[in-house]
Parts: C-alpha cells; sequence; structure tokens
C-alpha cells in the first residue's frame, strides 16, 4: 500500500471554510480519478502556535504504478483549484509512505 499523505497548515481565519470545501470538492474529485483506493482527513493536534491549523489529508494507493498515474495526470490540477481557491492562505508539503 502506497500512501500519499499532503500536510496542509492553514490560516486559523478560514480553517472551517478551507476544510468543508477541501470535504466537499477535493477529496471527491481525487476519489473520482478511481485511482485512489480510501483516503483520511486528520487534524494535527501536537503542532506549536503558529497561528493556523495544521491537516493531514491521505490518499491510499494500492500501487505506485496507480500513484504515479494520479500525480502525472490529476494531482496538479487539483492543487490548482485549492490555490486558485484560497490562494495564499495556506502552505503544503507531501510526502509518500510505503506500507510495511
Amino acid at each position: 500500500m502506497i500512501l500519499y499523505n499532503t500536510t496542509y497548515s492553514v490560516a486559523s481565519e478560514i480553517a472551517d471554510d478551507w476544510l468543508r470545501w477541501m470535504k466537499r470538492f477535493f477529496v471527491p474529485a481525487a476519489v473520482a480519478t478511481g485511482l485512489p483506493v480510501s483516503y483520511r482527513i486528520l487534524r494535527l493536534l501536537t503542532e506549536l502556535d503558529n497561528g493556523g491549523v495544521t491537516y493531514s489529508f491521505q490518499l491510499d494507493f494500492n500501487t505506485m504504478e496507480d500513484y504515479n498515474t494520479y500525480l502525472e495526470i490529476h494531482a496538479d490540477g487539483l492543487r490548482k483549484r485549492i490555490e486558485h481557491r484560497f490562494g495564499n492562505q495556506f502552505i503544503s508539503f507531501d510526502t509518500l509512505l510505503e506500507e510495511v
């Protein structure tokens, strides 16, 4: 199992709207690609006071090939939708993990 994690730090004043939008638009669009087999949305509880809220969005893929297809065809377009909607009110970074 391949786990694609994106960690987002979101400005506190937009956190509720951001999370609602991500659940309503981003997650369904990612799942609709047919490539992730499951997903999780987590909120970081042990963070420094950085004036924001931190979330982890995790997509599970059966194979590295499925992940690469998602990355090559879909990930950039989905990322641009978030940037278009929320501009510079968040920052993010990706990590890729393998279940062992």
